[in-house]
């Protein structure tokens, strides 16, 4: 399995770069449209997706993918990618250079792999986790650009920061115990909590191509990933349609200030 792992490493780190290195003559140059959900769509999107699925076929063709811009039903395989190609496409669109291409690896429906390329700010991350896969070899660790990075374990301060979308800010009672942040992107939101630069995140509607990568990310680097609904999100389950879901998330630095951040957040 070394080889296999080392082989999935090599291969994310290859086809993001290139699908960065594609997008970036794009960045700020193409019109958006919206799909029926509100969020937004552009040809680079498309593409992205198209290219990301086509080497996944080609290099791992047992394998499954769900993606953003193409099918939402989970597959009943082994192993399936869940791809968001371009996650962040208003900031693309707007020439906010915050926008990255996510990849997760599910193994029986769990994330034991994920990597999300950010190309404008030459920002990579990846990571390992078993968790409750059942995969006995995973040595977990989570890496930006090859180094290894970790949760804070600072405590609570008016001057650590706590991340949010657009759609969280109704939910968080006032006055809340941190500088709030507003990054435009899911995956990066979680992320940052997994360098320690942030104490916490919230995302109200993410969707799975939002999580599955980062996912692995955040628990591999030592931070406590929350589910604000009653089901645990994972495992996926085959034939299920993952396209309309969302998955309301909390994301926290460390397990003393879930309870914290959770007295702060006001749930429907």
């Amino acid at each position: 399995m070394k080889e296999f792992w080392a082989s999935v490493l090599d291969f994310a780190k290859e086809i993001t770069n290139h699908v960065g290195s594609q997008l970036l003559p794009d960045f700020r140059q193409v019109q958006a449209s919206q799909k029926a959900d509100g969020s937004l769509v552009t040809k680079a999107d498309h593409w992205a997706d198209e290219t990301l699925r086509r080497a996944i076929a080609s290099r791992f063709p047992s394998h499954g993918i769900l993606s953003e811009e193409g099918e939402h039903r989970f597959p009943d395989t082994e192993w399936c990618w869940i791809i968001d190609p371009l996650d962040g496409t208003t900031n693309f669109t707007r020439g906010i250079p915050i926008w990255g291409i996510s990849l997760g690896l599910l193994y029986h429906g769990t994330p034991v792999f994920g990597y999300v390329h950010f190309p404008p700010i030459g920002q990579s991350f990846h990571g390992f986790w078993a968790g409750e896969s059942g995969l006995p070899d995973i040595i977990p660790g989570a890496f930006m650009n090859e180094f290894s990075i970790h949760s804070s374990p600072d405590e609570l301060s008016s001057n650590h920061f706590f991340n949010l979308c657009s759609r969280s800010t109704s939910l968080l009672q006032q006055p809340f115990p941190c500088k709030i942040r507003m990054l435009g992107v899911a995956s990066y939101n979680f992320i940052t909590v997994a360098t320690g630069a942030v104490l916490g995140g919230m995302e109200a509607t993410p969707k799975i191509w939002d999580i599955a990568g980062a996912w692995v990310i955040v628990k591999a680097a030592g931070a406590v990933w929350v589910s604000l609904e009653s089901d645990p999100i994972f495992p996926l389950k085959a034939g299920q349609d993952y396209g309309g879901r969302s998955f309301p998330t909390l994301i926290v630095s460390r397990a003393e200030l879930v309870d914290v951040f959770k007295s702060y957040i006001q749930q429907n």
